[in-house]
């Protein structure tokens, strides 16, 4: 692909800030997954939808000079981000592909494992694209999935009418983009026909207060998203005013909790 594409939340440079941020956040649970999946060192890994990287920087460094991380995106500005920061670091065992997952063969076989966060809720042919990760693993790689099972999960206790219409709007604007914010309600399945074995499937959700780091990442999305929204008139200014107004209320009044939106790992291995 020559030409950049306008991903569904952007590749602007405060959609950058907040991946990393969003990185930090969930870095943790990354790294867990990625050990009880088995990466490790000497490994060809394939990052999928890398976004500016941050993923596949980890991964790099997990399998080591004698490995290989093999990172797709669609973005150009995305991947140009991630070259930067290989170089700073110094890692040459990083190879990055500009493609349209919802159309492009994967030019890349026999992997040991595949990595994925947020990326197939934004797809339109999402059982073909699994399809076509899963046939580029070996027998016996690994497949690890981060992706929502129920985002209206995501709520204020007490409860925010200003943050549900947010939150609808969101659900809302993907669909209308072909995406499916569910998407984990159906992975486990599609990879069963596909041949593989389903090792562990854990809920993922937070209930934090907001001098907790995870409120972060809710927060920044809102901030983000409304501009979103706006733009793709999913939702009118004034409105989005209110949500931006409701949202630091909630982070300055005592005795309240963000409810994150529920995410479902799937860890599952190819027979």
């Amino acid at each position: 692909m020559s030409s950049e594409r306008e991903y569904v939340l952007g590749t602007h440079d405060e959609e950058i800030f907040r991946l990393r941020l969003q990185h930090r956040v969930w870095r943790p649970r990354a790294l867990d997954a990625w050990r009880r999946a088995g990466f490790t060192i000497g490994q060809r890994l394939l990052d999928v939808g890398c976004g500016p990287g941050y993923g596949t920087l980890d991964l790099a460094e997990i399998v080591g000079s004698a490995g290989r991380v093999s990172a797709i995106d669609e973005s150009k500005r995305f991947l140009e981000t991630l070259e930067n920061s290989r170089r700073r670091r110094g890692l040459g065992n990083i190879d990055a592909h500009q493609l349209d997952l919802d159309e492009a063969e994967l030019p890349m076989t026999g992997l040991y494992g595949a990595w994925c966060r947020w990326v197939f809720a934004f797809l339109k042919h999402r059982r073909d694209v699994l399809a076509r990760v899963c046939g580029a693993l070996r027998r016996g790689g690994t497949i690890v999935l981060h992706e929502y099972f129920d985002y209206s999960t995501w709520r204020m206790a007490p409860r925010c009418e200003e943050i549900e219409e947010f939150v609808s709007a969101v659900m809302e604007s993907w669909r209308a983009e072909g995406g499916e914010p569910d998407i984990a309600l159906d992975l486990p399945r599609w990879l069963a026909e596909l041949g593989f074995e389903i090792k562990t499937l854990n809920p993922i959700i937070d209930i934090v207060p907001a001098s907790n780091f995870v409120w972060q990442w809710p927060k920044t999305f809102v901030q983000v998203g409304l501009k979103r929204l706006v733009n793709l008139s999913h939702m009118t200014s004034d409105r989005a005013w209110a949500v931006s107004q409701a949202l630091a209320a909630c982070e300055s009044a005592p005795h309240t909790w963000m409810i994150t939106p529920a995410v479902l790992e799937i860890i599952a291995v190819r027979k």
